[in-house]
């Protein structure tokens, strides 16, 4: 495994499908640009995914406090 295969996986699979910020990334890589940081951020369709039902999930709770209010 090289360095750089290693800074990849840790930034995507360890720190990114964990949900730790793009920002905490980019500090952890000690990138001056969060642009060079978002090269990284190849996010896994799990963690997509996951994002996604959450974010169902929540609307959803709104929805029913809206409607019981």
């Amino acid at each position: 495994m090289t360095f750089h295969t290693a800074r990849h996986t840790f930034a995507t699979t360890i720190c990114l499908t964990n949900g730790v910020p793009l920002e905490t990334v980019q500090k952890l890589l000690g990138h001056k640009s969060i642009r060079t940081t978002q090269i990284y951020a190849k996010i896994a369709d799990k963690k997509l995914t996951e994002d996604m039902n959450m974010l169902s999930e929540r609307l959803r709770d709104k929805q029913r406090i809206s409607i019981a209010i």
